[in-house]
């Protein structure tokens, strides 16, 4: 007896209730036409058929992930409706099966490979294609068995969904936030991170962890092996690019990237780490950007940075280490399955390519807590990341003595590496403090014994010690190696300042004075020399200003002022030549005549700037026009060339560049924008304003969308 194929169950199409599946996986933001899901979480899938389906019906879905999709390698599952697991940890189920139509749950493992999966539903011996439709399936920091799971609502909030924040920059002292769009849910950024995924060349299985994925990406992100997103340019010139001052944030960089397929010009520190936690977010891992200020690059693996001052105070470029005013890169929040317990939680990954790591530029993911315990052992590259907040500064006076030039150790500096560690705080706008993340507090038990494990992993590399230990060193050791504290030692009780008398704005003359004090009984005759220099932010010299140098005569406890005045054509001429936004540097040495008494201290400064102010109302409609108006006045008596300001409004209005020419002093300029608001919620307006001289002025302002 034979049936009529009209019999056949045959699938005539399917509903992948994305607006309500994306809500439940919090993928509602993404700007794409597809199914985005998490994994290890259910969603729901509207099958329509030929005719009723019947107890007797013989169906399967298949997700399939990668070119050849296959079982027994895990990147194709066969699922039969049914309540037990399928062997992959897949499991799908039937909700409600009512005339022509069935609701099937689906629920994926929470260890499944990340990516674009596609499905095909067999019935009996037809196969409907869903060719047209891509699952994009994503890691799942709501679920409690995805190894990024976070257990609370806030952080997930701010370092999973939020597509602003600040990336902080400056001096140690000095700290101020750079306004950043990640925009991890705009269009073409999901497929950008999706192309990366492929570029990886990770095997599937490998894109079930999110130590491959965030170490992958941390080399992807770079163009240094593998014609990766972005190319670093420290030099000043970025004629054939974009100045790295010149983004807002890593949408149009990431766009760019996946429309050309090539490396985008050009990037600094705070690039590839904004870049980095864009892809981190948009694949489902939680991040932050974090700066590190004064940030040892030790590239000798010697926790020891040395650094030389000729008798002037000037600083000297005679090593290849160096000392970064701020160094930014990404945490990201994890499980390592791959370590013994206890390293789980935030793990440091670095884009900007400074070292290799295991042949590749690329660095992490590292765990805090490795790096807070002195396990230097630990994968990946925390060695690395240990000297970037823990190395110890050996300052160096350099005199020609017959020709030759002479090397005296003034001081070490134990405590000066890796202070103020900033990243932006949850669900508020300003900076976090944590630098009790990654190390103890200064001069603790803890932080000693810290200082003592990696010593004793580091050692063999040349290793020198902190002051911490020097009892376990000889005594002809501790001559070479190690500073006896200042205090103890100090006949005169030599102490030195550096304030700045006014602010320092570009144009204005640089009004700085070095403070020298003593505090014991005797008179004291001082030798002082100071200098300021203009530097970029990894420490490199652009400019040196201009010396002081006198000798003071100090009675008992008191101080002198010594003023050091830089004229404003003196470092005028320098700015508009430097493509990087500079900082001012000011070195002072000071020795005691007829004592050992020596001291050297540096101070950083930035520039200030007049502001930008943003014009327009608090809330506005969803897909209700509203105009906002960017408004400057150089209040510097400089003209500014060459004016560009720069706008984006995630969710209002696609980013916009106005060049405003050459804005004289005293001059107003005003730039309006049309925004179409296309999401509910706050969301944030970034402006920036870029010229010759200036390079950096920003500032952000938010706005509520309500339906």
């Amino acid at each position: 007896m034979s049936y009529s194929t009209g019999a056949d169950l045959k699938v005539t199409g399917i509903d992948f209730l994305k607006s309500q599946n994306r809500r439940q996986h919090h993928t509602d933001g993404y700007s794409t036409q597809e199914l985005v899901v998490r994994r290890g979480q259910p969603f729901l899938l509207q099958l329509r058929f030929s005719r009723p389906l019947r107890a007797a019906d013989r169906l399967s879905l298949r997700f399939g992930i990668g070119d050849k999709p296959m079982k027994t390698t895990g990147t194709l599952m066969s699922l039969k409706p049914k309540q037990d697991q399928d062997f992959s940890g897949w499991q799908i189920s039937i909700v409600k099966n009512s005339g022509n139509e069935c609701l099937l749950s689906v629920t994926s493992s929470p260890r499944s490979p990340v990516g674009k999966y596609h499905l095909n539903v067999k019935t009996g011996p037809n196969i409907y294609e869903a060719a047209k439709d891509a699952i994009y399936l994503l890691f799942n920091p709501w679920c409690e068995d995805d190894a990024v799971f976070l257990a609370d609502e806030a952080q997930r909030k701010e370092y999973v969904l939020n597509d602003t924040g600040y990336i902080y920059v400056g001096s140690s002292y000095s700290i101020y936030g750079r306004p950043w769009n990640f925009g991890q849910f705009e269009e073409f950024i999901l497929d950008a991170c999706m192309y990366l995924l492929d570029k990886s060349k990770l095997k599937l299985s490998d894109r079930r962890d999110p130590v491959s994925v965030s170490r992958a990406m941390s080399a992807l992100v770079n163009a240094n092996d593998d014609r990766g997103v972005l190319m670093g340019n420290w030099s000043g010139e970025y004629r054939n690019g974009t100045s790295p001052l010149d983004w807002i944030g890593s949408v149009s960089i990431l766009q760019q990237f996946y429309k050309t397929k090539l490396t985008v010009c050009f990037g600094q520190c705070w690039v590839f780490a904004g870049v980095l936690t864009t892809v981190m977010r948009c694949l489902g891992i939680p991040s932050r950007c974090v700066t590190n200020f004064n940030s040892a690059h030790d590239t000798e693996e010697n926790l020891r940075i040395d650094t030389y001052i000729s008798e002037s105070g000037e600083k000297l470029k005679l090593s290849s280490d160096s000392v970064w005013n701020f160094h930014v890169w990404s945490d990201v929040w994890m499980k390592r399955t791959d370590l013994p317990a206890g390293f789980d939680g935030w793990q440091a990954i670095d884009a900007t390519p400074q070292e290799l790591s295991g042949g590749v530029f690329r660095c992490g993911p590292c765990p805090l807590k490795a790096i807070r315990e002195g396990d230097v052992y630990v994968p990946f590259d925390s060695k690395f990341v240990y000297a970037e907040v823990n190395a110890d500064e050996v300052y160096w006076l350099v005199k020609k003595v017959n020709g030759k030039n002479k090397y005296t150790k003034v001081k070490t500096e134990t405590k000066g590496i890796g202070v103020n560690i900033s990243t932006k705080a949850v669900g508020q706008d300003k900076r976090e403090d944590i630098t009790w993340q990654y190390k103890f507090p200064e001069g603790s038990k803890e932080e000693r014994q810290s200082m003592q494990r990696a010593s004793s992993f580091l050692r063999p590399m040349g290793m020198t010690p902190r002051s911490a230990f020097s009892s376990v060193l000889s005594t002809d050791e501790v001559d070479s190696r190690v500073e006896v504290p200042r205090e103890v030692v100090s006949k005169s009780g030599l102490q030195i300042e550096i304030t700045k008398k006014e602010a320092l704005y570009p144009g204005n003359p640089l009004e700085l004075a070095i403070i020298v004090k003593t505090s014991t009984p005797g008179s004291w005759t001082i030798n002082l020399a100071g200098s300021c220099q203009l530097q970029s932010y990894t420490g490199k010299v652009e400019a040196s200003l201009g010396c002081v140098k006198e000798t003071i005569k100090l009675e008992g406890k008191s101080e002198m002022e010594v003023p050091l005045k830089i004229k404003a054509d003196d470092y005028m001429k320098v700015l508009p030549s430097v493509g990087d936004e500079v900082l001012v540097h000011v070195n002072a040495i000071a020795e005691v005549q007829g004592t050992d008494d020596k001291l050297t201290k540096g101070t950083t400064m930035s520039f200030e700037y007049p502001p930008i102010t943003v014009q327009m109302p608090e809330t506005a409609k969803l897909n209700k026009e509203f105009t906002c108006a960017f408004i400057f006045k150089n209040k510097l008596n400089i003209p500014l060339d060459n004016c560009k300001l720069l706008v984006e409004g995630l969710g209002l209005f696609k980013m916009a560049t106005f060049d405003e020419g050459d804005v004289q002093p005293g001059r107003i300029i005003k730039s309006e924008v049309i925004c179409t608001p296309t999401r509910l919620g706050e969301k944030k307006i970034v402006a920036k304003l870029t010229s010759t001289q200036v390079k950096g002025i920003s500032t952000e302002k938010a706005i509520t969308i309500v339906e």
